[in-house]
């Protein structure tokens, strides 16, 4: 790439990036600071002088260091024991371990709480009475749900660390006497760590501003619930933008504590995965107890699944003080298909994830081509501003796009034209600022997609098509793309998808019932009384039908390179 295409591309992305992820967080902090043409603190103080307000953030803080370190704990022993050994099973249980991210937690939490609840479906099995499974404060449900759909994150970033570390460092220690477990906290664990931390801040920063697993669970006293319910007083109350304000700062501040703690040691080794790992075959028993603990966490993390196509299929009324429904019909699937909010959210979410796609393909790409192919000082500051989306919550950026849809919609000159409020307006259509909202969310995904393609495809061809006098573009398009084409359509699938299926953007921008995405729609329909909870058991499962194809063909396009999508 000539020097000065790269530097165009930087400046571009540079100031479209700040526009479109730097302002709506800079809208969000002067709301809460600088009130009335003043800057003040009172806000501030306010929200830790607020018992409620303290309570919510203390309760965000404990979902998520729960479901971190729950997630911890299930997924590092199931990478390393992938990495150590080979069983019979073993490729069937390595796939089935990312199928709980083909279900979203808070569709999740339909059928968890039919399976869990006080008179659900284990309290029925075992006879234990009417039983209050999930705890009266739902905190444990919440951390459990979020456990079982956020672990394989940490799973595939474990994996590919393990992947990358030399075995000849093992193999030393090994011949010095030193021991399996030894060998593991001593060396294996301290050179793990940066996969180990990447993926571990992405779970605790999703976890712990997650909004809709709380909503369906009423988990209300957290700090997500207590913003969602602050949105009619958006542009006249300082206090949930200071509030939002304190949950970034939070986010930001705890990220840098743990990369300080956790992620500032790195480890030199002579080579970085020159040989494999040797891998020690099991049979009989010892394969078994291998494969148990694949077994028992797949078991469990299908539970919410297996809730919810039950739900689904359940006769409305019928799954009540009972193991399985009484009766099943398809009826739920009909009504779904046929309801006016799940007919127009299924149009409007395929209309904005699309919309989405084309925005993250063409920037991403350009992204790429700056991190991989130009020579630039400065290409890593574009890379690394590309993936902050994924370090700050979700909740925070919808915040700050409807400050700057406020803004916008009280823009004197402009305001009283008849097509302003039409375009800005998220209360009179969230259709610009829902795209804007999922492109900036999943840029990420295709960035790191599209690196992982270049990286993989060496420059001498482009250079080869250039010394025989074809134009850059012409390069680009019948020798580039088409070489990295696996890695954009393993993108381009994970963007249309997440995107599909994101929960707090959708939830906090779509206000208006013609403009609901389908996860909107769905927690409308749970609320719903009567048959709204199976309907939207019935979208859940539309839901997973989908995300499910999603990451086959991203995993089987990208393979190990997965992992690196979900990293900070």
């Amino acid at each position: 790439m000539r020097r000065s295409t790269a530097w165009l591309v930087f400046c571009a992305v540079t100031a479209l990036l700040s526009v479109l992820f730097i302002w709506p967080l800079s809208k969000v902090v002067a709301g809460g600071f600088w009130v009335d043409g003043h800057f003040t603190l009172r806000y501030l103080f306010g929200v830790f002088e607020n018992p409620i307000y303290i309570e919510g953030l203390f309760n965000s803080l404990k979902i998520a260091l729960g479901t971190t370190g729950l997630a911890m704990v299930v997924a590092l022993p199931l990478a390393w024991i992938a990495n150590q050994f080979d069983f019979r099973g073993k490729t069937a249980f390595s796939a089935l371990v990312l199928v709980p991210m083909i279900l979203p937690p808070f569709v999740g939490a339909i059928g968890f709480q039919q399976m869990f609840g006080t008179y659900g479906m284990v309290n029925e099995l075992f006879g234990l009475g009417a039983r209050d499974w999930l705890g009266g404060g739902q905190y444990l449900g919440v951390v459990l749900l979020q456990t079982l759909a956020l672990y394989p994150i940490l799973y595939l970033n474990a994996v590919a660390a393990l992947a990358n570390i030399d075995p000849a460092m093992d193999e030393a220690a090994a011949n010095l006497g030193c021991t399996r477990i030894r060998r593991f906290f001593r060396i294996t664990l301290p050179l793990m760590m940066p996969g180990l931390f990447a993926g571990g801040t992405l779970i605790f920063i999703w976890s712990f501003t997650e909004l809709g697993t709380p909503l369906i669970m009423n988990y209300t006293r957290c700090a997500s619930v207590q913003v969602y319910d602050s949105l009619k007083e958006i542009g006249t109350n300082p206090f949930p933008y200071a509030l939002v304000s304190v949950m970034l700062a939070s986010s930001v501040g705890l990220y840098a504590i743990s990369k300080w703690l956790f992620g500032g040691q790195t480890y030199a080794m002579q080579s970085k995965a020159s040989t494999q790992t040797a891998v020690r075959s099991l049979s009989g028993w010892r394969a078994l107890l291998a494969a148990l603990p694949f077994a028992l966490v797949t078991g469990l993390a299908l539970l919410p699944h297996l809730g919810v196509v039950l739900t689904s299929f359940a006769t409305p009324g019928s799954w009540y003080q009972n193991v399985l429904p009484s009766s099943f019909t398809g009826g739920n699937y009909i009504e779904a298909l046929g309801h006016d909010m799940t007919i127009s959210s299924i149009r409007n979410s395929l209309l904005f994830s699309s919309l989405a796609v084309g925005f993250d393909i063409v920037v991403g790409i350009a992204i790429a081509f700056v991190v991989v192919r130009s020579t630039i000082r400065v290409r890593g500051v574009l890379d690394a501003l590309s993936m902050i989306p994924l370090a700050v919550p979700g909740l925070v950026m919808a915040f700050g796009f409807l400050a700057v849809s406020s803004w916008l919609s009280n823009l004197k000159g402009v305001s009283n034209m008849d097509w302003w409020p039409q375009v800005v307006d998220v209360r009179t259509n969230p259709t610009l600022f829902l795209v804007l909202a999922y492109s900036v969310r999943r840029l990420p995904y295709m960035v790191r997609s599209a690196v992982a393609g270049l990286q993989q495809t060496s420059v001498t061809f482009e250079e080869a098509a250039w010394n025989l006098g074809a134009s850059p573009a012409h390069t680009l398009r019948r020798i580039t793309l088409p070489l990295i084409l696996a890695n954009l359509i393993a993108g381009t699938l994970l963007t249309f998808a997440f995107s599909m299926l994101e929960v707090s953007d959708s939830l906090m921008l779509a206000q208006q019932a013609d403009y609901m995405p389908i996860t909107k729609a769905i927690f409308e329909l749970f609320q719903l009384l009567g048959t709204g909870k199976h309907v939207a058991a019935a979208l859940g499962v539309w839901a997973m039908a989908f995300l499910t194809a999603t990451l086959v063909g991203s995993s089987l396009l990208l393979g190990k390179k997965l992992g690196a999508v979900f990293r900070v």
